[in-house]
């Protein structure tokens, strides 16, 4: 395999394949689109037609293959066909991306039970399945790869947003079960976190919300290719977690120091900043149960303020190189502090 360079480090990634669930759209859509142009085989799972079928046309223009298959991840016995389609199809699966979400937008005693149902079933039941499908084919092989894309709300919860963060709290928690018993086990399988900060995605667009106005990320926003790039880099790696962006490591390190201070904060300001001042319009189309017509490609409706990059992601991928330095640095401030 021919080794792609990210960040500086080698990923081999060419001829391998990657399944992306969520690939039709948002962060999946970035996400397909960066292995396609690492040169892999990329087996995408969406529920959209539509959705589906502008990833696949976006692997093919970055260098890669790809191969649809219309899946419900919420649909345990879909997505162990799906693993099989594409194992047929592509080959052996090196890399699974668990990215598939559903949500919706509201204060908790405005979620209706199958609401919260659906939603906990893509987001967190998603996943399980996910990863128990690769693990079937992954754990006797000896190798391989599943990359989790969590969340800053992974760690702390948010207004509006309880199925949602709900589901990537348990996300959470399953996934470190599911590494405490690869350990036991001896397997090679690496099983990693991506968590992600606020970002433009179409999901602001059409996930089902009981606001008065249109539903925002909390600011400072990302682009979705942050995010893409992150995932990819972190499935060349062994690392167990990569954090991305400054404003997730600030929540994950605020709500482990002061939990209540941000009970606080949160219940005051946060129900604001998840709104812009555009009213929603009253019959406004969602694709909690069932998906949406069209092709919404990777990035939502804040391009005028998303970041397309993060220092704080660079830091990171780059933290043996910047380590040393700051050795290399000291040393010779220290030689130079002793000369007479």
């Amino acid at each position: 395999m021919v080794p792609t360079r990210q960040y500086g480090r080698k990923v081999n990634l060419e001829s391998s394949t990657v399944v992306v669930t969520g690939a039709g759209a948002g962060v999946g859509r970035a996400t397909a689109q960066a292995f396609g142009a690492a040169g892999a085989r990329v087996g995408l799972l969406a529920r959209g037609h539509d959705g589906l079928e502008g990833a696949h046309r976006d692997v093919v223009a970055a260098g890669g293959s790809a191969l649809a298959v219309p899946t419900d991840v919420s649909d345990a016995e879909a997505v162990e066909a799906a693993a099989a389609t594409i194992e047929e199809r592509l080959g052996p699966i090196d890399v699974w991306v668990n990215c598939a979400m559903a949500s919706i937008f509201a204060f908790t005693w405005d979620i209706e039970p199958d609401e919260f149902r659906r939603a906990t079933e893509v987001v967190y039941l998603g996943f399980v399945w996910g990863t128990q499908a690769a693990l079937r084919r992954m754990r006797p092989r000896n190798r391989g790869t599943i990359v989790q894309v969590g969340s800053a709300l992974a760690y702390r919860g948010i207004p509006l947003q309880a199925a949602y963060c709900g589901g990537k709290h348990a996300i959470q928690g399953f996934t470190e079960s599911v590494r405490a018993e690869l350990i036991h086990d001896g397997s090679a399988v690496h099983v990693t976190t991506v968590h992600l900060p606020g970002l433009n995605t179409p999901q602001f667009d059409w996930v089902r919300s009981r606001l008065p106005r249109h539903p925002q990320p909390v600011p400072p926003i990302y682009q979705p290719e942050v995010a893409a790039r992150a995932i990819l880099w972190a499935a060349g790696q062994r690392r167990r977690e990569v954090w991305v962006g400054g404003p997730t490591v600030a929540t994950i390190v605020g709500n482990a120091l002061v939990p209540s201070l941000l009970d606080r904060y949160l219940g005051k300001a946060n129900v604001k900043a998840q709104q812009t001042k555009e009213p929603v319009p009253p019959n406004r189309a969602d694709y909690l149960f069932s998906p949406l017509p069209g092709d919404r490609g990777a990035h939502g409706s804040f391009d005028g303020r998303a970041h397309a990059r993060s220092v704080q992601l660079w830091a990171t991928t780059h933290r043996r190189g910047l380590v040393a330095g700051a050795g290399v640095a000291a040393a010779a401030a220290g030689a130079l502090w002793r000369r007479p």
